[in-house]
């Protein structure tokens, strides 16, 4: 894949907004040389034309005025281009430019054929000088030194060629925005999609192109939330009707008279009691929490889940403090807090909870521990339900693969992100990030 260019936008909008701006922009500049280019060429067009006539005309002034009385004329003779110089000048290498060629040839058309016409180009402090030579009838020499020059542009050209520019910016930077607005409230309704599927249908209307996109998305949406709904309804089913033929087998279990046999079957019954009930939990946690939110003491509920650790036992520390409350849902952030740390106890060592305030008006609650970690290939397929890293189909050392999928499917529907990673030395860590609102 090549690599992207630095300045290049990631977004649509930013992309059409560059490559529409750089092609106005080389749209204006365009036209602003294409209209210099043509005043330079009706300047030399009109120069051209007149220059003959003109030259002509002073060179019969100068023709009839006494030689004495020369000098004063040459001032009135003067224009924006060229003057006149009576006399020998030093002369410069001869050119033989097509202007230098046109020059000779709308002069030589004016004057009479007893005149010979010359060109020498001469450097003038970085301009284009052109010496024209020619001799009087009574032999004087007379130079014209011309310095073609393009006509000036009006300095209201520019302005109103930037006024143009920046409203044909405006316009089109409007026109992206509409264009790509409608992608983004797309991309912004995918992400706001829970696992409850309660979100707000888009609005089908705009543009037939948006209408249509916003119909076939809603539509989407619609199905599903009606299969998701439909899975969770058949795993509550089964897993609520399973708690019956299991609780009879319990009490044919306590009827054995072979404690061995009765004890191995009573504990996989309790087994499968565990995994029923994981299973209706989370069924019941994808169709969406009904507890209300409240405004809940964080470091107080912490503290009585890490001493119901305790008492029963476990070494597990706390540290940090938000020392705030946070408007959350508590059964179910303790519900999270709990997985992690079981699953925690369950496979490592040296447990720890580290809760502190994160940028961006969030806390971060992180579950650590000292044990095998995970692949890093596995730590996002953990988080799905019923996928177990450890192969076997033993229930104490492998689970049900529910706990991680509760914990994440719970941090979503509170608004927050779960996210695993190895720590360095060995060991998990499970952070938890939560938006901190009054």
């Amino acid at each position: 894949m090549p690599a992207r260019l630095p300045w290049w936008p990631r977004s649509l909008f930013g992309r059409l907004t560059l490559i529409l701006c750089f092609g106005l922009i080389a749209a204006h500049g365009l036209s602003f040389g294409l209209i210099l280019y043509e005043r330079a060429q009706s300047g030399k067009t009109m120069m051209l034309y007149s220059l003959g006539k003109d030259v002509a005309s002073s060179v019969a002034i100068l023709e009839r005025v006494p030689a004495a009385e020369r000098a004063t004329w040459l001032g009135k003779l003067e224009r924006r281009n060229y003057h006149y110089v009576l006399g020998p000048v030093a002369e410069g290498a001869p050119v033989r430019l097509p202007l230098a060629t046109e020059v000779i040839a709308s002069i030589g058309a004016a004057l009479d054929t007893s005149y010979t016409v010359t060109t020498t180009a001469v450097p003038a402090a970085g301009r284009k000088q052109l010496d024209i030579h020619l001799r009087l009838a009574d032999g004087t020499p007379l130079t014209i030194v011309l310095s073609p020059s393009a006509m000036p542009v009006s300095p209201w050209v520019p302005l109103i060629i930037s006024v143009q520019l920046g409203m044909l910016t405006l316009f089109m930077w409007l026109a992206v925005r509409l264009a790509t607005r409608p992608l983004a409230q797309l991309a912004r309704a995918a992400d706001l999609m829970t696992p409850d599927m309660k979100i707000n249908p888009l609005p089908e209307d705009g543009p037939l192109e948006v209408a249509r996109a916003a119909a076939a998305f809603n539509a989407m949406q619609r199905r599903i939330a009606d299969f998701l709904n439909e899975r969770m309804q058949i795993l509550a089913a089964v897993s609520h009707d399973l708690q019956t033929p299991i609780t009879r087998m319990r009490l044919r279990a306590d009827l054995m008279d072979n404690s061995l046999q009765r004890d191995k079957m009573l504990g996989d019954l309790l087994a499968m009691q565990a995994l029923v009930e994981e299973g209706i939990a989370y069924a019941r946690n994808a169709q969406g929490i009904t507890e209300a939110p409240c405004r809940t003491d964080l470091d107080a509920l912490l503290g009585s889940l890490v001493y119901d650790y305790i008492d029963a036992g476990h070494a597990l520390r706390l540290s940090g403090q938000v020392n705030r409350p946070l408007m959350t849902r508590p059964h179910a952030l303790r519900r999270i807090i709990t997985n992690l740390v079981d699953n925690a106890l369950k496979f490592g060592e040296d447990v720890e909870i580290q809760v502190a305030a994160a940028p961006l008006g969030q806390i971060s609650i992180a579950v650590l521990d000292r044990g095998p970690g995970i692949r890093q290939s596995e730590l996002h397929a953990v988080l799905q339900p019923f996928y177990r890293i450890e192969n076997s189909r033993n229930r104490e050392t492998g689970g049900a693969g529910l706990g991680l999928a509760i914990a994440q499917q719970l941090a979503v529907a509170l608004g927050g992100v779960l996210k695993l990673s190895n720590r360095d030395g060995g060991g998990l860590q499970a952070q938890f990030s939560l938006p901190l609102a009054d």
